[in-house]
C-alpha cells in the first residue's frame, strides 16, 4: 500500500485588488457570464458561471522563467515538467538575526544538484501589508554563484524579491535564471515543513508562449 502524504500549500490566495509587487496594477477579477445572465441561455435550472481575470503576470505566488530576464531565455511553454514538479527539496531556514542578506555560507555543504531550494527569511508574514514592500530578505550575488555552481533546478524564497530591489542589476535573476534556473518568488507557509523531514515541491505554470512569469499553485509533499 503506498505511503500516505501530507500536502503543504505554500501559495498566497491571488483576489481582487491584490498588490503583489509595488507599482505593478492588482488583479481585476469579475464575471464574464454571472450565473444569474447564464440562466437565460441554459435550461432550466442550469446555470454557469464564467470569470474573468486581468493581471500582470507577476501577481501572487509566480515562477520565472529564464524568458523573464532574456529575450533568447526559454518561456514558459518550453519549461520542463521535471524542472517544475516533483522536485527534491531542501529547505533553508534564515535566522532572524542574520539581517536582509543572504550570503553563500547558508548553501556550503548542501547537496542542491538537481533540487528544489527553497529558503524560508519569514517574511510572508508581512503579506498584505506595506511593511512587506520595504527592507525584505533577499539573496546575495555570491549566493546565487554558489547555487548556480552546486546545479539547483529551482530556488524558491517566500520574500518580496529574490534580487535586492536596490541593485538594479538583478545579480540574483541574471545568475539563476542565465544557468535555467527558475525562480519562485512570495512563497509562504513554509514554517510548515517540519526540519530534516524530505519532500517534494511542485511550482507548475500555465503553459503560454512568451512569456516569462506566471502564478503557480506552489505546494510540498511529505510522506508521513
Amino acid at each position: 500500500m503506498p505511503s500516505p502524504i501530507h500536502l503543504i500549500d505554500l501559495s498566497h490566495t491571488v483576489e481582487d485588488g491584490l498588490i503583489t509587487y509595488k507599482g505593478l496594477p492588482a488583479p481585476i477579477i469579475c464575471d464574464y457570464l454571472s450565473r444569474e445572465e447564464s440562466r437565460k441561455i441554459y435550461a432550466p435550472g442550469t446555470e454557469f458561471h464564467i470569470g474573468k481575470i486581468e493581471m500582470v503576470a507577476n501577481t501572487g505566488t509566480y515562477l520565472d522563467s529564464p524568458f523573464h530576464r532574456f529575450a533568447d531565455g526559454t518561456d514558459l511553454a518550453g519549461l520542463a515538467l521535471e524542472q517544475l514538479a516533483s522536485l527534491d527539496g531542501v529547505l533553508v531556514r534564515i535566522p532572524a538575526e542574520q539581517g536582509r542578506a543572504i550570503g553563500e555560507s547558508y548553501f556550503a555543504g548542501l547537496d542542491v544538484r538537481g533540487k528544489a531550494v527553497l529558503v524560508q527569511t519569514g517574511w510572508a508574514r508581512h503579506w498584505k501589508t506595506d511593511l512587506y514592500f520595504e527592507g525584505h530578505s533577499f539573496l546575495t550575488e555570491g549566493a546565487a554563484q554558489a547555487l548556480k555552481a552546486g546545479g539547483a533546478t529551482l530556488v524558491g524564497i517566500d520574500s518580496y524579491n529574490i534580487d535586492d530591489t536596490a541593485d538594479l542589476r538583478r545579480p540574483v535573476h541574471t545568475t539563476l535564471l542565465g544557468a535555467n534556473i527558475l525562480i519562485v518568488e512570495h512563497l509562504c507557509g513554509l514554517e510548515q515543513i517540519p526540519a530534516g523531514q524530505p519532500f517534494k515541491f511542485f511550482a507548475v505554470p500555465v503553459k503560454v508562449k512568451n512569456f516569462g512569469t506566471f502564478p503557480v499553485r506552489a505546494f510540498a509533499v511529505l510522506e508521513r
